[in-house]
């Protein structure tokens, strides 16, 4: 897949659909890459044009290991549309990437279509514990907390109904650049959009898994009552990478959505 650099970095991105359809761009979860996002392209196939990458420090893109805000996640993510010469799009993101939809899509409302925000959070204390973790995996990797965090990802038993997808978030939450992983870290933990939400004015569907220990339904209803064109999906069976775990169900809504969110635009 080729990278594109923005602001110095190199982002790995994978561009595909017609080429005069509306853009859905998808910012992927803390330790995942653009490929966690595949088993939805069936649903958007032929409608629209998918536009995926990895975030900094993650997958095939660069990492700066500095001190990092989400919003400096949000202008990755504007410097990559306006570089591929996309003024505006639908923004999916789940955890991490809702966090930085969100900063996006307040920061520069005119930019989002619509936002659909997954198993997410607009605040998620606390700092200390983040720096934990990413001391963690600078001195021992991602190895360190992989299991830990595979089991607040996936309901109990889904390994056993689907073990090569678990495998394959596993591998690639391996590869992820512990430098890459500790900043995104620190940036979740300073990170408090609450007073952001209110200047977002694009429809925005927020979906939350019921069984999701990460970011749970109340961090998805806090989100919503700041929005205020927002609606919230509660997802039964559901963990916290729920747009694996309950792909087609995830999918379905999201095509909807989306559907209805370009006929109003």
């Amino acid at each position: 897949m080729p990278q594109i650099t923005v602001g110095g970095l190199g982002l790995r991105y994978h561009l595909e659909g017609p080429e005069d359809a509306p853009v859905v761009a998808f910012s992927n979860s803390l330790g995942a890459t653009l490929e966690m996002w595949d088993a939805l392209m069936p649903a958007l196939g032929g409608r629209f044009r998918t536009l995926r990458y990895d975030t900094r420090g993650h997958g095939g893109s660069d990492t700066r290991d500095q001190p990092t805000a989400v919003a400096d996640l949000a202008g990755d993510l504007a410097g990559l549309l306006d570089a591929l010469g996309i003024g505006q799009a639908h923004l999916v993101g789940l955890s991490l990437g809702g966090m930085t939809v969100q900063a996006l899509a307040s920061a520069d409302p005119g930019r989002a279509l619509s936002a659909t925000l997954m198993a997410t959070a607009a605040h998620l204390p606390s700092p200390q514990s983040w720096d934990e973790r990413a001391a963690t995996v600078r001195a021992q990797g991602p190895a360190a907390v992989v299991e830990a965090t595979l089991g607040r990802w996936f309901t109990a038993g889904f390994a056993q109904r689907d073990p090569e997808a678990v495998r394959a978030v596993r591998e690639r939450f391996l590869t992820c650049d512990p430098a890459g992983y500790a900043v995104c870290c620190g940036a979740i933990g300073r990170m408090d959009l609450r007073p952001a939400l209110a200047a977002i004015t694009a429809p925005t569907l927020v979906i939350a898994g019921r069984d999701d220990p990460s970011t749970p339904p109340a961090m998805a209803e806090e989100i919503c009552g700041g929005i205020a064109q927002a609606e919230l999906l509660v997802l039964p069976r559901a963990a916290h990478l729920l747009a694996v775990e309950r792909a087609e169900a995830v999918g379905g809504y999201l095509r909807a959505f989306l559907d209805l969110a370009a006929r109003g635009a």
